[in-house]
């Protein structure tokens, strides 16, 4: 199983920016996927990224904000978010997929997580 480590969390103002890193290692995988649990809430899926594709997805709530990246040699994903609201608030997490599978119930390796938060 792939281990994932995440990254670049902290606290900005509203309309600010935050690039989170997911850095795997251990086995292959397929596809990364953001998602993040803010207090009181259960988690959401926000992005999705097949590195040997190029192929991202993105929830609507962050199209046109938020924008993945993969670095192959660092084995390395980023989340490069732009104009953070508050509703961003969240603890991020990544998750991978295995080699042969990019199905949404197959996501695992989860790190331990990184914390955005973003003041009005």
């Amino acid at each position: 199983q792939v281990h994932l480590v995440e990254s670049g969390g902290g606290s900005v103002q509203a309309g600010g920016s935050l690039r989170l890193s997911c850095k795997a290692s251990g086995y292959g995988y397929s596809c990364v996927g953001w998602f993040r649990q803010a207090p009181g809430k259960e988690r959401e899926w926000v992005a999705t990224i097949y590195p040997h594709g190029g192929i991202t997805d993105y929830t609507n709530a962050v199209k046109g904000r938020f924008t993945l990246s993969h670095d192959n040699a660092a084995n390395t994903v980023y989340l490069q978010m732009n104009s953070l609201k508050p509703e961003d608030t969240a603890m991020y997490y990544c998750a991978a997929t295995p080699p042969t599978t990019c199905l949404d119930d197959d996501f695992a390796g989860w790190g331990q997580g990184t914390q955005v938060t973003v003041s009005s």
